[in-house]
This record gives structure tokens, sequence and C-alpha cells, in this order.
């Protein structure tokens, strides 16, 4: 298997991105936002509907596998899908007009291309009317986040039935944290997260996402993630391990490359076949996780179940 980093890296001459010919630029300190309006707010997924008001992420996780959509913008999968977010102003109305037309009542998750309570919001506040639109509707959906910032929105969410959340925590190891997930809240704060969402009254659970090979799937460091997840109040869990699609693959294998060069062969072996791990090992680290959750008294669900409080997979979604 190969990976190269040069494609993401590359200090060639600059050809202006598709992006730019349809975006209004604004930049907000280390943020450039290309602000544009959306043709369409619902995509179909596997699992019902999405919409994403951001396309890229501050988070900058290093294994985000919605890395490559920001290539069709004519942007790189890697430091620009950290710093070049993809602002879809008219998201609300669009939202509003497309659930009272082409919508047929399944379940919307909420922010697949980028986590929408992400520092962008801090500035555009889209959440609030893209809840509050779902609300009104009565349509069943999930907000999918790593951000303490959607407690600001605790009681829309509170106030929509069909309402639930999903917080990210896939370890609690810090140092782990920092590296491969260096704009995210530490998983403490991410743990009150869940209990104040539950204590607020929105449903809240947990998405061991993603498990990282030879990092995080020890079997006392998923013993320490559920235990402390449980702790929190979690509704549920679902235990998922690291995928390396087109984008995120080279951009995490360039990292490990540089920081545990020890593991790049076996990465090789467990990712030869695209970007899933090898299935027998997908099935002994999630399996594990299953037996803790029933150990803790956790409500657990097996990735493939398609519940709301899971991610859905997805095609590829439209560009803006």
């Amino acid at each position: 298997m190969r990976w190269e980093a040069s494609a993401l890296l590359s200090g060639g001459p600059r050809v202006r991105p598709r992006i730019e010919r349809a975006a209004v630029i604004r930049v907000h300190g280390a943020l450039t936002c290309y602000e544009v309006q959306a043709r369409r707010a619902l995509e179909r997924t596997a699992g019902g509907w999405a919409v994403s008001p951001y396309r890229g992420c501050d988070q900058a996780c290093r294994y985000c596998a919605v890395r490559r959509g920001h290539r069709f913008l004519g942007l790189d999968a890697g430091g620009d899908f950290d710093s070049k977010i993809v602002v879809r102003t008219n998201v609300v109305r669009r939202l509003r007009a497309e659930l009272a037309g082409r919508w047929d009542g399944e379940h919307v998750t909420v922010g697949v291309a980028g986590d929408c309570y992400q520092g962008a919001e801090e500035i555009y506040r889209l959440m609030p009317g893209v809840v509050a639109a779902l609300r009104e509707a009565g349509a069943p959906f999930t907000v999918h986040t790593k951000s303490t910032l959607i407690l600001r929105d605790a009681a829309v969410l509170a106030g929509a039935p069909g309402a639930g959340v999903v917080v990210s925590i896939a370890f609690v190891d810090d140092q782990v944290r920092r590296a491969v997930e260096p704009g995210a809240a530490g998983a403490q704060k991410r743990l009150e997260l869940v209990a104040g969402l539950n204590e607020r009254g929105v449903p809240c659970g947990v998405e061991m996402a993603p498990i990282l090979p030879l990092l995080t799937d020890s079997p006392d460091q998923l013993a320490a993630t559920v235990r402390r997840v449980a702790g929190a109040g979690a509704v549920s869990v679902v235990p998922r391990v690291l995928r390396l699609p087109p984008g995120a693959r080279e951009w995490y294998l360039a990292w490990l490359g540089d920081r545990h060069p020890g593991l790049v062969a076996r990465y090789g072996e467990l990712y030869g076949g695209g970007p899933d791990a090898e299935p027998g090992y997908v099935r002994r680290v999630t399996g594990q996780v299953l037996r803790l959750a029933a150990r803790y008294g956790l409500g657990a669900v097996r990735a493939e179940q398609p519940l709301p409080l899971a991610l859905p997979s997805h095609r590829q979604l439209g560009l803006w």
C-alpha cells in the first residue's frame, strides 16, 4: 500500500479554487469562510437525509472521513479542510422549503460535512434556525458534534420531540486527542456535555468513533472510555473503528508516518483492502466495546444498525 502527502502539501503555483468563483470570502482570524448560497439543504443518504450548514471543520481531526469533499471545491483535504470553511448562509431558508416539499418524513442527520457547532457557528449562528425548522416540521433528527457550543441551543433541542444528540468520544487519553483532534474539546468537557444535555432533557448518546488501531484500542483504553461514558449518563454507545477513505487516508497516514513510523507496516496490513480495517479486527474491537457496555449497564448499539443515534453511511454530498 502506498500513500503520499504531496498532493496535500504541494507548494506549487496557486490555482484559483473553484469555490472562490461562487463565494463571498471573509476572514475571521485563522478561519477563511466561503459564504455560498446552497442549491439544496437536504442531501439523500443511505440512512435518510442529511443537512450540513458547514463544509470543512476547524476541529482539524486528522482522521475526518469527509475531507475528500474539499478537493471538489479546488481546495486540499488537509490544511484547507481545517481552516477554509464553506458556510451555506441560506441553509435555513432552503431547509424550510425542502421540508415542506421534497422531504419524505425520514430521519435527518445534522452535521455530516463538518461539525455544525464548530467555531464558525459562533460567527454565523445558523444552527438555531436549522433546529427550529426541523422542530416545526416535526422531523426526527440527530445532531452530531464534539462541541460544547451546542449547550447554547439546549432549550430549543429539548422542545423538539424528535431530537437527539450524538457526541463523539472515541477515547479519553488527552495526549492522543491533542495529536489527532487538536481543535476539539477534551474528553472531560465532552463527557460533561453528555451529562449536561441529558439533564436538560435532550437525549444524548455517544459514538465511540473512531477507535484508532494500535493507538486507542487496548483493553484498558476501551474499558476506561466506556466506563466514563456510562458514568456521564449517555443513553447509548456506538463503537466504530477508524475508516480511511481518500482524503482522510493521505492526511492521517502522513501524520502516522511522522509520529508513529513503527505502526506504518501494520496499518498497511489492516487497510490494504480499502478504507475499512480488516473485518476480523473490526469484529474483535467492536465486540469488546459491546461487552464492556453491557458490563457497565450502558445501552449498546452495533455500528451497522440503522438507528437515529448513529452516523449514516452516505455518498459524496453536493458541493454547496
